[in-house]
């Protein structure tokens, strides 16, 4: 059984978790691993031939050449909602135990695992319960996805923050999107996440503007590949 994985979460809705997840999978497989996909809870689903298909879900699979399944998506939801306020509204149960089975199935198929979250650690799910409790049932440290920009340091520090408060194990930072000519507040806010977080930044991307998500993640990848610490980025990620 695969010990290694990633759960990626985000300071916020909208920050590019699935593209930086997404990747991650193709860097992998790029280096020869046999990496597996996981987005456990997503809303916003949209129907074809009577399904509910995740696009996020989908992109993931693209990246890492896995076929889409059911494992890689557990919970689809309709509503572009939280999840908890989505499942309440279609009469959907989210199961933990269920969630942690399919990783652990997954697990036991590829050499990594990378889940992806919904929003940030403090989204209700189910009961009470929140991603940061779905992170600690499965059992993986976190990559905390956050933007550039004002308000970034606050958001990610808190994020870190509570992550370490509920026993979370934080790999490291990766601050997405930076912009080709970076404001004062962009140019110093990777500076002061790392100092501050307790946990490393692992990487400052570039931000992408293309209209497809895979081109994104290819070139993205390609870029990573091409660079000298990647390798060690990746050791910390525990690959």
């Amino acid at each position: 059984m695969a010990l290694h994985g990633i759960f990626v979460t985000g300071t916020d809705t909208g920050v590019g978790k699935t593209i930086v997840a997404a990747t991650l999978a193709r860097l992998l497989r790029m280096n020869g691993v046999r990496v597996g996909v996981m987005k456990p809870v997503t809303s916003g689903c949209r129907e074809e031939n009577g399904k509910l298909l995740s696009d996020d879900a989908l992109l993931l699979c693209q990246a890492a050449g896995i076929p889409y399944s059911e494992d890689v998506v557990p919970y689809r939801l309709r509503d572009p909602l939280a999840p908890a306020e989505a499942a309440k509204t279609e009469g959907v149960r989210i199961d933990f135990s269920h969630i942690k089975e399919v990783y652990q199935r997954l697990a036991a198929s590829y050499d990594y695992v990378i889940v992806e979250g919904a929003g940030g650690l403090m989204v209700p799910l189910s009961g009470g319960l929140l991603i940061a409790d779905l992170a600690r049932e499965i059992g993986l440290p976190l990559l905390v996805v956050a933007r550039p920009g004002l308000g970034t340091i606050n958001h990610t520090v808190l994020t870190c923050f509570a992550a370490q408060q509920m026993g979370l194990d934080v790999a490291g930072v990766i601050v997405n999107g930076m912009p080709d000519n970076p404001g004062p507040a962009e140019k110093s806010a990777p500076h002061h996440i790392g100092s501050l977080c307790g946990a490393p930044v692992l990487g400052i991307w570039p931000q992408r503007n293309e209209a497809d998500e895979m081109e994104i993640v290819d070139e993205l990848a390609a870029w990573l590949d091409g660079q000298a610490e990647t390798s060690i980025v990746l050791r910390e990620l525990g690959v």
